[in-house]
């Protein structure tokens, strides 16, 4: 009987300390030794470890890699796996930065930018090529001096800390890669994956702000079968009730003027998701939900269908009873699992809400420490908003987008290679009219 051995080294262990360790078992193993039993030793190469670049890319088949720091050149993304054919153009993608740039209204940063886009790759005479996709947004208004003081005293609930502590060194301008303005990358992405999702199967993202601090948007205030996106963007705070969009305004601008933030909910559904999105067991659909939104700045809580205050149910009030609608489709009468079950899309209306955190940076003196471990008061300098929410709405359809495509070419990959089983399964195409008639059975 014959065995091998073999010995990686550890990361920091030199190459020295690997082949010694290995002889050292060689001559353990070899004393070992009998007639009847007997280890072959096979010597192997030690290779380099290597390491990809970590937590700057996303998504499998629709891969999105965003780059840039809030005070640097520029920033922006590059697009991995779109299909090629489509008709694309840089107009697709500056209706979603122009809802997502700073400086739109008082309630936002003051910071002006007009983050124009540029396509650099990856579109040849209006269409997608398959190439890789950059997308280049420049920094035209840095204020790079608002942030000496934060070179050496760490901000209160910032990242400055912890990418100290992670990376030994940082960006100290605009808080650099942990900036909310890392999100034109993927809102100009999630662009390119709402356009896939509208033109392959009729699919809708939407997003709107359900509460601002204490004010909360009563649930039946908003009916998502024809909620639009004219609606949302009728006033600055991105809440299609105008009435509540007042009370809003009012709370962001009650703090704005005392240098404080608050925190906030926003509110995002997907209409005509096809059936079969998601995958057991780790690839969930409401666990890459989870993953892409909570990987947005601010984000501190997210729910899912019927959340926390399903557990307040017992399970005959909470089951949605399954029926067949006038198409002779299996649908339920109740929507409380949100629109999957099993992690799977069930072709509901999928609804969650994310929370986002009052803003870290802020106008009054706080307590802090020093890079060299001093106890110091801090008054932050720089632009930023008193409420993030109104600018969060684009930057949660981005990631849902980006979720969303990415499994749809996965199931599409899996499972829609061969003829479907019509008894089973539905097309994952929807007709205009088909949404059209789903809309108008719940006016």
């Amino acid at each position: 009987m014959a065995s091998s051995l073999t010995s990686k080294p550890f990361l920091g262990a030199s190459r020295t300390d690997g082949l010694s360790g290995l002889c050292s078992i060689s001559s353990d193993l070899r004393n070992l030794s009998s007639p009847s039993v007997q280890f072959l030793i096979r010597p192997r190469t030690l290779r380099k470890l290597q390491v990809q670049a970590a937590g700057n890319t996303y998504g499998n088949f629709f891969r999105v890699t965003t780059f840039g720091e809030s005070h640097g050149g520029g920033v922006g993304c590059v697009i991995d796996g779109c299909p090629p054919r489509m008709p694309l153009s840089e107009a697709d993608l500056q209706g979603d930065l122009d809802r997502r740039r700073p400086g739109q209204s008082r309630i936002t940063t003051p910071r002006k930018e007009t983050d124009t886009c540029r396509i650099l790759s990856g579109v040849h005479e209006g269409v997608t090529t398959g190439a890789p996709i950059l997308v280049l947004v420049p920094n035209t208004d840095q204020r790079g001096r608002d942030y000496d003081e934060m070179s050496i005293a760490y901000r209160p609930s910032h990242a400055d800390r912890t990418y100290d502590l992670k990376y030994g060194v940082r960006s100290v301008q605009g808080g650099g890669r942990s900036s909310a303005r890392e999100t034109i990358g993927r809102v100009a992405a999630g662009a390119v994956a709402k356009k896939i999702l509208k033109a392959f199967s009729g699919t809708e993202v939407l997003a709107y702000v359900s509460q601002v601090h204490k004010v909360v948007l009563p649930e039946e205030s908003v009916n998502h079968y024809t909620l639009a996106l004219d609606q949302v963007e009728s006033n600055i705070v991105r809440c299609p009730d105008a009435e509540y969009a007042e009370k809003m305004i009012a709370a962001i601008d009650a703090v704005r003027v005392k240098g404080e933030s608050i925190g906030g909910v926003v509110t995002c559904i997907v209409r005509n998701c096809p059936p079969g999105l998601g995958s057991p067991v780790f690839d969930k659909l409401e666990a890459e939900f989870a993953k892409a939104v909570l990987s947005l700045p601010a984000t501190k809580g997210f729910e899912f269908g019927s959340g926390f205050a399903g557990t307040f149910l017992t399970g005959s009030e909470h089951n949605d009873e399954f029926y067949l609608d006038e198409q002779g489709k299996i649908r339920t009468k109740t929507n409380r699992s949100g629109g999957t079950q099993g992690g799977i899309s069930n072709g509901e209306i999928i609804n969650m809400r994310i929370a986002f955190k009052p803003t870290a940076t802020i106008s009054k003196k706080q307590n802090t420490v020093t890079r060299d471990k001093h106890e110091i008061e801090l008054i932050a300098r720089g632009r930023h908003d008193p409420c993030v929410v109104p600018r969060a709405v684009p930057m949660v359809e981005a990631t849902i987008a980006l979720a969303l495509v990415d499994q749809l070419m996965a199931h599409y990959a899996q499972c829609h290679m061969f003829p479907i089983n019509p008894e089973l399964q539905e097309p994952l195409r929807i007709t205009e009219v088909e949404a059209a008639e789903e809309a108008a059975l719940h006016s």
